[in-house]
């Protein structure tokens, strides 16, 4: 039980991680333009909020659970 509350652990901050370097990741695509390995990021999050909208009430469940996710 305890490997699995560390294994747990591990992935939350993983997680958190990620998350941050995500954020990072869009703010310097938006103030810097063409910048390697980050230039796409806001491209791509915008695709994935229009390819949610266009999907309707199924795009709207889906965008619930990915909230819930991060919870």
């Amino acid at each position: 039980m305890k490997a699995l509350q560390g294994l747990t652990g591990t992935i939350s901050s993983l997680t958190n991680i990620v998350i941050s370097l995500l954020g990072l990741a869009i703010v310097v695509s938006l103030l810097g333009g063409n910048v390697p390995f980050v230039s796409g990021v806001a491209g791509n999050i915008i695709a994935l909020v229009q390819g949610l909208g266009d999907a309707g009430i199924v795009g709207l469940v889906a965008a619930i659970v990915i909230l819930n996710l991060y919870k």
